[in-house]
């Protein structure tokens, strides 16, 4: 099975190499848009957080050839544990020390933080004293109002929400939203579930349980009847069937990201739910609500980390829906796909992981190479759809590519 990046001794022979490779010999060929930008050299970034999200940048990065990493977060042992590349080291800081935190940084293209949610707002201040840009993975509502509100007047760019949901489903919902000449309704559905359910939940553990519990809890943004709410999470259930699987949804926190502000007076109803298997919104508002775990947080969060066992053999649904106008016709235009764990720069790696490091390190390419605005608050609607998807690490939310690369 092939994978994803090619690894390379010099930046010249990386782009030799992708400028005359083509679809028949790899899968994965394409044109690589930092070697178009003249003057363009190895560009040095941060990842903070060493976790399984924050290992799969970090090599997805330092594979290409194009950037160097140093991974950094407070617990040496955790560092310990990456895999070794000779594009890769290792710095040790505590993110509460500012003074270290924006030494390290200054000097670098930029920083992205897989750290959990709570502490991207110290990540974001160190960035902007060090003058890097900065982006990070958080659904967490209020941390990106911090980061707007940081980014005003900044000479780095602020690009927030870059993962799964919120990021890759917000471009794709504004590309849809594009094709009409006035809309109706945005629903966007996305889930991070096991191929093979064996508890009552019909759940594993495939990212941060800090931030699953989060979304879970925290109010949920939507535009109902036109007008920009907040409704409660783990709300209104709906069922709907892909592929003949039948799955639910539910109202969780942070996946629409910007989006609602940004459609907010041209959408009648626009909403985020969370994919799940049937039964799982039931146990957890049990949890949440009859056994008050959601005023207990750590207490939840040590029985999903000791009950729940993780998986790497899971799959990310992603199901878009828009309706609208378009030449006095109501119409409906749908995205639908599903993306499994994959072998990456020799590494398996699971969905989640790939989806959302996918995610951040497509928009750093996009942003290195000039297709993004270079200082301010960038929003995820601000990357077009055809340029993510034609990215060397978009390149796994491609259905194409992805039945290119099975059929190997």
């Amino acid at each position: 099975m092939p994978t994803l990046f090619v690894n390379k001794p010099s930046l010249m022979q990386h782009c030799e190499r992708f400028v005359t490779m083509n679809r028949l010999e790899s899968p994965y060929a394409y044109k690589n848009p930092i070697c178009e930008t003249k003057g363009t050299y190895m560009k040095e970034i941060v990842v903070v957080g060493a976790g399984k999200i924050g290992g799969a940048i970090a090599v997805m990065l330092a594979e290409t050839g194009d950037y160097k990493v140093t991974m950094t977060d407070r617990d040496q042992a955790q560092l310990d544990k990456l895999d070794n590349h000779p594009a890769v080291r290792g710095a040790v800081v505590d993110i509460a020390d500012k003074e270290a935190l924006v030494g390290l940084l200054r000097g670098k293209f930029a920083v992205l933080s897989a750290a959990p949610f709570h502490l991207t707002g110290k990540i974001a201040e160190a960035a902007l004293a060090a003058s890097v840009h900065y982006l990070d993975l958080t659904e967490d509502v209020a941390t990106t109002k911090k980061v707007e509100e940081l980014s005003k007047g900044a000479n780095v760019a602020f690009v927030p929400q870059c993962g799964l949901a919120p990021g890759f489903i917000s471009i794709v919902a504004n590309d849809l939203a594009k094709r009409f000449d006035s809309l109706d309704s945005v629903r966007m559905r996305v889930g991070a579930l096991p191929q093979y359910p064996s508890n009552a939940l019909n759940y594993n553990l495939t990212w941060s349980t800090d931030g699953l519990i989060n979304e879970y809890i925290e109010p949920c943004e939507a535009i109902v009847e036109g007008k920009f709410v907040t409704v409660p999470a783990m709300e209104e259930r709906e069922e709907f069937s892909l592929d003949g699987v039948t799955y639910e949804a539910f109202n969780t926190s942070g996946g629409l990201g910007t989006l609602a502000k940004t459609l907010e007076g041209r959408v009648r109803t626009m909403n985020y739910r969370t994919i799940r298997y049937p039964g799982h919104q039931a146990i957890i508002k049990a949890l949440l609500n009859d056994l008050n775990l959601k005023n207990r947080r750590d207490v939840l969060k040590d029985l999903f980390e000791h009950a729940l066992p993780a998986t790497m053999q899971d799959v990310v649904v992603v199901f878009v829906t828009v309706c609208g106008w378009k030449d006095g016709r109501y119409l409906q235009e749908t995205y639908a796909n599903k993306v499994y764990s994959s072998v990456i720069a020799g590494k398996k790696m699971s969905a989640i992981q790939v989806t959302t490091a996918a995610g951040i390190t497509t928009v750093l390419d996009l942003l290195a190479a000039g297709q993004l605005p270079q200082t301010g608050f960038v929003r995820q609607e601000e990357v077009a759809l055809a340029d993510f998807l034609n990215n060397r690490f978009g390149r796994v939310y491609d259905p194409e590519a992805l039945r290119l690369k099975q059929a190997v």
